[in-house]
């Protein structure tokens, strides 16, 4: 039976958004793969100038690793208060097309080892990514009370899938093996033209979703101010310092991991591309059966209590994992997916629990800025780390999630710290 004309027009921006943010993951996803060749003396892909040594490599690939997240830091806020004004359906087509040609620029990069151009590539791109709160944005226009929870989770599933085919995908279109012109730059290639298209998808199906623009002078700060509030509004400011802990600690372990997989295992590119959607598989399974099943059981402060524990361990095991022993390797997976899926999911539940319904969107934002800035820095870090020997970020990365369970175990106090207790004073005002 044909769907109702009005049930199509409802479900068709969150299809429109579902692609963008897929789209945007796959980009993220594909780089993971490619990053450690670029790093390798018998890579084709190998882009230090004569002269430099591996620990300056591991410093560059450092920055290069949080040129995007800390492009995106400065550029999210900014984009939702563009698509406040102007709506979001031009903002999206805009920076969509502005992602495309990040896309090309860091192909083009990688082909003529253009350290430079391979910066600003990933800086635009990383402004253009800044999108996703506008697709946030796009979801909380079209929802009501009733679904809000399952359009979100809808934008949650785009998240995992480009994160699960992303790898996948970057490792299969930079393997000649397979295909003799396949090389690094492919993938790019590759994403900018879905990019494109998704423009094309954007300006055709996407109605404007807002329906009162609001004429507001653009705050360039908003970031930074963002970070403030996030450590000092009641209720946040006691959830927030885990939760940039961990996410930290996780940014260390994706930026360097690649390259420990090349240089102690001997993976290529595209065994580096399935080893991460493998994880990224076991994280979708966790995130599909275990969350609800856990959450039906226990309250979110509780699982967080235990996860961010399960983490931890999990990603310290792979420090003691033999050299050549690829075997134990996929013995983890499901551990760590299990430590980390619980807690994202349920660090994102606290979030909006503690908040009241005035506030949801802005800690939204909070949220997102705090998480991008937390990934910024360990990628900074985590290079000079690396330097001084290539399997330390991973032991910083266990300690950091670690540090982020001790502290939300001492400084997050139930019945005080959530919207019954201490913000209640503020969903009164």
């Amino acid at each position: 039976m044909a769907k109702p004309k009005k049930i199509i027009k409802r479900q068709r921006p969150l299809l429109v958004v579902f692609l963008t943010v897929f789209i945007d993951m796959l980009g993220v996803g594909i780089l993971i793969p490619i990053f450690p060749q670029l790093l390798s003396p018998e890579s084709s892909d190998y882009i230090l100038p004569s002269g430099w040594t591996m620990q300056q490599g591991f410093i560059l690939l450092g920055w290069l690793s949080a040129s995007y997240p800390l492009a995106q830091f400065l550029a999210a806020p900014i984009m939702g208060q563009l698509s406040d004004r102007y709506g979001r359906k031009p903002v999206l087509a805009i920076s969509i097309f502005g992602t495309a040609i990040g896309y090309i620029l860091f192909a083009i990069g990688l082909l003529t080892k253009n350290i430079p151009l391979l910066f600003a590539s990933r800086f635009l791109d990383g402004i253009t990514g800044g999108n996703i709160s506008v697709a946030q944005a796009a979801i909380a226009d079209i929802s009501t009370a009733q679904n809000r929870a399952k359009n979100f989770g809808l934008i949650g599933m785009a998240f995992g899938l480009g994160f699960i085919l992303g790898p996948y995908i970057g490792g299969k279109l930079a393997d000649p093996s397979l295909v003799t012109w396949f090389s690094s730059a492919t993938p790019f290639y590759f994403a900018a033209l879905l990019s494109l298209i998704n423009v094309c998808i954007v300006l055709v199906l996407l109605p404007e979703t807002l329906k009162i623009k609001i004429k507001q002078t653009i705050q360039f700060t908003k970031a930074f101010k963002n970070i403030i509030t996030a450590f000092s509004r009641p209720g946040l400011r006691n959830i927030m310092p885990m939760s940039f802990l961990s996410t930290a600690g996780f940014a260390f372990f994706t930026t360097f991991f690649g390259l420990i997989l090349v240089y102690k295992f001997n993976f290529s590119p595209s065994n580096t591309g399935d080893y991460f959607a493998y994880i990224g598989l076991c994280t979708a399974i966790i995130q599909g059966l275990v969350v609800g099943l856990v959450s039906k059981r226990l309250k979110d402060y509780q699982v967080l209590r235990f996860s961010l524990f399960i983490t931890a361990l999990s990603l310290l095991a792979y420090s003691f994992v033999p050299i050549g022993e690829t075997k134990w390797l996929f013995l983890i997976p499901p551990f760590l997916s299990l430590g980390y899926g619980l807690t994202m999911a349920f660090n994102s539940a606290l979030v909006s629990r503690v908040t009241p319904s005035r506030l949801q969107g802005e800690s939204l934002g909070i949220n997102a800025s705090v998480m991008a800035l937390a990934q910024s820095i360990p990628a900074i870090l985590s290079g000079y780390i690396a330097s001084v020997n290539e399997s330390l970020p991973l032991f910083v990365a266990s300690l950091l999630v670690a540090l982020g369970g001790i502290v939300f175990w001492l400084i997050f106090k139930p019945g005080r710290d959530d919207i019954y207790g201490i913000d209640t004073t503020l969903s009164k005002k």
